[in-house]
């Protein structure tokens, strides 16, 4: 006899699918948030258990810590932690209303005299940190921190004052850019995609998509990579492809590169998909700890970019 009123189980994808290899990795490497935000975007999880997990990592100042983003330990609020907190929000359709007016107070309490935020907050001396992470006193403003958060903040439409002063850095810093980094690159597209100033948005991004190719930013041929420089101070072989700067089509990185270019791109994340189901990290490795809780988070992002482009992922 059939039970009644049973809530219907998540459809399994087919074995050997990259998601059913990612998702066996998930399961037997992830921390709690992440085996909530893979069964969120893949198995037909709720937003709620996603928040609940998420709510963990939050202090009493309304910023996150506790090592959310894994390179950073210790239980103090940064803004890091704390804007990879909104994405996780964001991705939810969750980033909006009072948790995130709280939020934002919190950024304006470490915000720089400028109104942006430091990548560190000095209040993390004294935790374990990776040691390409540096702590200073008097820490900068950093488009790398703000420009994410204040783009998904505007793309949910969220008002408040610390908006005000944060926008007009991140249109200063994005428009200044002549020498940079793929990870500066992509915070600035994180700004720009979501920019309330649409015709200026698309004059900075084909600004910097000129800068990406003409200094061999974005490698293009992933079968020559030796053809493309790497970053100083990134780790060995830490190149950056046409889809981390354009995660999805919509991005408007996506027209710097040729449909021939994504493919090879998109092509390329495909394949990096390692035998015990989930992707590599790229970045320099320091600890077993980081490394073990990161995989599951680029994992996610990798099925998340190639589902985006209609690649099959099962």
């Amino acid at each position: 006899m059939a039970e009644t009123g049973a809530s219907p189980l998540p459809q399994t994808p087919p074995a050997h699918s990259p998601l059913a290899r990612a998702e066996h990795f998930v399961w037997l490497t992830a921390r709690v948030l992440e085996q909530r935000r893979f069964a969120y975007h893949f198995l037909d999880g709720g937003a709620d258990a996603v928040e609940t997990a998420l709510a963990a990592y939050r202090n009493d100042d309304e910023g996150y810590g506790h090592a959310l983003e894994p390179d950073l330990r210790g239980p103090v609020s940064q803004p890091l932690h704390t804007g990879h907190a909104l994405c996780v929000l964001d991705s939810i359709g969750r980033c909006g209303g009072q948790r995130v007016e709280r939020v934002c107070r919190y950024l304006t309490s470490v915000s720089t005299a400028d109104g942006a935020l430091p990548a560190i907050h000095p209040s993390q001396r004294g935790y374990p940190t990776a040691p390409f992470v540096p702590i200073v006193d008097d820490p900068p403003s950093e488009l790398l921190a703000t420009g994410p958060v204040v783009g998904l903040l505007h793309r949910n439409e969220v008002w408040h004052a610390w908006l005000f002063r944060a926008t007009d850095f991140c249109w200063q810093a994005v428009e200044s850019l002549e020498k940079s980094h793929p990870y500066e690159i992509e915070a600035a597209v994180a700004f720009l995609d979501s920019a309330a100033d649409r015709p200026r948005a698309e004059a900075s991004a084909d600004r910097l998509g000129r800068l990406v190719r003409e200094h061999r930013l974005a490698a293009l041929d992933p079968d020559h990579l030796e053809a493309y420089p790497v970053a100083p101070g990134y780790a060995p072989g830490e190149h950056h492809f046409p889809h981390d700067y354009a995660a999805t089509p919509g991005s408007l990185a996506r027209a710097w590169f040729t449909d021939a270019e994504m493919a090879r791109s998109l092509d390329h994340l495909a394949d990096e998909q390692q035998e015990d189901g989930g992707w590599p990290i790229r970045w320099r490795q320091w600890a077993p700890s980081t490394s073990l809780e990161c995989r599951p988070m680029v994992t996610i992002e990798a099925l998340r970019t190639l589902r985006a482009y209609g690649r099959s992922i099962g």
